[in-house]
């Protein structure tokens, strides 16, 4: 009884993102003083990722009901893997939140979340590449 009365009153039900606007108006209730230069929608809506610059990516992902936000490096990626389908997976170190797979309309969306999250590469001075 208890779990049908959770559904019924809407306890079940999964967020999505209506499109780049509400990611960006979502992300911004949390992370005001950042300006994304991207917008990555899932083809599910439930997960957008956000260019916010300095190597940063944010994210905006719908758990249940709610959308978490988190922003992350490449240094926070503990293991990250791609194909040419539009899909790309990436476990963090964040033990509140581990990632998962996500799936992209456009093929174009995975390969630049790709690069975001890649490790950086520091030359002999030091410097990132």
């Amino acid at each position: 009884m208890s779990v049908a009365a959770v559904h019924f009153t809407g306890g079940s039900k999964t967020a999505t993102l209506t499109g780049a606007d509400q990611a960006l108006s979502r992300f911004a209730d949390d992370f005001p003083d950042e300006v994304a230069a991207t917008v990555r929608l899932t083809a599910d809506a439930r997960t957008a990722f956000l260019d916010i610059g300095r190597g940063r990516v944010g994210i905006v992902h719908s758990v249940g009901d709610c959308f978490l936000t988190r922003i992350v490096t490449s240094q926070d990626v503990t293991a990250l893997t791609g194909d040419d389908a539009g899909t790309v997976s990436f476990r963090l170190a964040d033990f509140t939140w581990k990632g998962g797979r996500f799936s992209f309309a456009s093929a174009t969306d995975a390969q630049g979340l790709l690069k975001a999250l890649e490790p950086r590469h520091s030359n002999s001075t030091g410097e990132a590449a």
